[in-house]
């Protein structure tokens, strides 16, 4: 079976080094192993998501020696590639899971969520356990509440652990007291990212998952979706995020490091490729390479600890 892997941006932003990592380790995975490479834009997020930023992450994308083989500009047999045409996808794996029993109304206010958020356990990347309020609510009970507010949908967690091997960061459990219910479908109507991702990466047939470690602990809400709604799960492996000195995760809003900036300044790509190459342990030198001409050495990747900054790589960039 021919292995699928993709880069699945937020177009909310200028693509900064961080992105581009994961982006490139990505693609060299399914290179190196002679798969299929999609990008897919999640713009779900009609808000925060704009099409000019689209636009440019691919020119950076291009710029910096990735290419993909089905995806926007291109097309593909998977199209459409922006999960904002891809919504009916999402109402019927809701169906699906409505009619199986695994949803339930959730009123809660934001001010009833933010008094959680000191609770024990839960994911970080989606806070605090929930306390499952909503869940026992009788039929009179919810009558009540809906005709007071918009509800939105809950996914109903196992209780059990889930476990899973990362393919990059090793073994992984998670007790079930972290794995509380979980938002599908917001009261606005906007569909979680949990739920899209899920449905997406199986209608696309991705068999690997590549992607940064802020979503490590994302993965076994998606696996107990996968399980729900009767779908084979992909393998997952989570590369270290590129950092700042005090260790924080970058942001879009600092420009300084995005790839239009470094464009801008005269930085090549092969530059930035050969910095990425040498802090993930790939090559033992700092030395200008192209993307293609890393595919042999895409393997195991250093820890942020190791050295995998933003000022390392400003650094490197400098002497280049």
């Amino acid at each position: 079976m021919t292995r699928r892997g993709r880069f699945a941006p937020t177009p909310s932003g200028l693509m900064h080094i961080g992105n581009a990592f994961t982006a490139l380790a990505s693609w060299l995975q399914m290179r190196q192993a002679g798969g299929e490479f999609v990008l897919r834009i999640e713009d779900i997020d009609i808000a925060r998501s704009r099409p000019e930023y689209a636009e440019k992450l691919q020119d950076d994308l291009l710029w910096l020696g990735i290419d993909w083989d089905e995806g926007p500009r291109i097309g593909g047999s998977c199209a459409p590639y922006e999960q904002s045409l891809r919504q009916h996808l999402y109402r019927e794996a809701l169906d699906t899971l409505h009619s199986a029993g695994w949803l339930y109304p959730c009123y809660c206010s934001r001010s009833e969520l933010a008094s959680i958020g000191n609770a024990p356990h839960g994911l970080a990347s989606e806070g605090a356990a929930y306390h499952g309020g909503c869940r026992s609510l009788s039929p009179e009970e919810r009558q009540a509440r809906a005709a007071k507010k918009t509800p939105a949908l809950r996914f109903i967690m196992p209780t059990h652990a889930i476990g899973f091997h990362d393919m990059l960061a090793g073994p992984h459990t998670y007790e079930g007291d972290a794995l509380s219910d979980f938002v599908v479908k917001r009261a606005d109507g906007m569909f979680s990212y949990q739920l899209a991702v899920t449905v997406d990466d199986a209608a696309m047939g991705i068999t690997d998952v590549l992607r940064g470690a802020d979503l490590l602990d994302s993965t076994p809400r998606q696996l107990a979706l996968y399980e729900a709604l009767g779908l084979k799960a992909p393998s997952f492996a989570h590369v270290p995020l590129l950092v700042d000195a005090s260790g924080q995760r970058l942001s879009k809003r600092d420009k300084a490091l995005t790839l239009v900036s470094l464009r801008d300044t005269g930085v090549t790509p092969e530059r930035l490729v050969g910095a990425f190459a040498y802090l993930a342990g790939w090559t033992d030198r700092p030395e200008p390479l192209t993307a293609r001409e890393l595919i042999p050495c895409f393997g195991l990747i250093r820890t942020a600890a190791d050295g995998l900054t933003t000022d390392q790589v400003q650094r490197l960039l400098a002497v280049g």
